[in-house]
């Protein structure tokens, strides 16, 4: 099972879908503005950090912390960077831990999530020929996408 499948199989079904939405709200949005405008948002979905990369930085920020205090504060503070490996122990194994909670809430993405919605936007730049519909109807269009991706 992938790591984005099981990230979000063990997301609550409410953030999942209200991360969902959001992801096809920006391609209907979109859709109207053109392939400039669509061009720039695929550049900034190049650049958006995933779940994976934010939890690994916060992992790492929280280790050095941990490690610091312990040295030069008080050595029961070496404690924490053991819960943080914990933690990253569980989610490499269960695909989630106690700090996806709030990155998941705040509507961090998986990987598959970004390439989602940068899959709709390229079918609608069109990037791929015969998929995504046709016509003037910019939601229809982005509608078209938005299935095609999603398959």
């Amino acid at each position: 099972m992938a790591q984005t499948n099981r990230i979000e199989e063990n997301t609550a079904s409410e953030v999942n879908q209200r991360i969902e939405e959001q992801s096809h709200n920006n391609v209907l949005g979109y859709a109207a503005q053109g392939k400039d405008a669509i061009s720039k948002r695929i550049d900034e979905l190049d650049a958006e950090w995933d779940v994976e990369r934010a939890l690994m930085t916060g992992a790492g920020v929280n280790v050095l912390f941990g490690v610091a205090m312990g040295a030069f504060v008080n050595r029961k503070w070496f404690y924490w960077p053991a819960v943080v490996g914990a933690f990253m122990l569980q989610h490499t194994l269960q695909g989630w831990c106690p700090p996806l909670i709030p990155f998941r809430r705040s509507g961090v993405r998986t990987r598959q999530e970004i390439e989602r919605e940068k899959t709709a936007l390229r079918i609608l730049r069109g990037d791929f020929q015969g998929v995504g519909g046709d016509g003037d109807d910019a939601t229809a269009h982005a509608e078209a996408a938005w299935q095609a991706a999603k398959s």
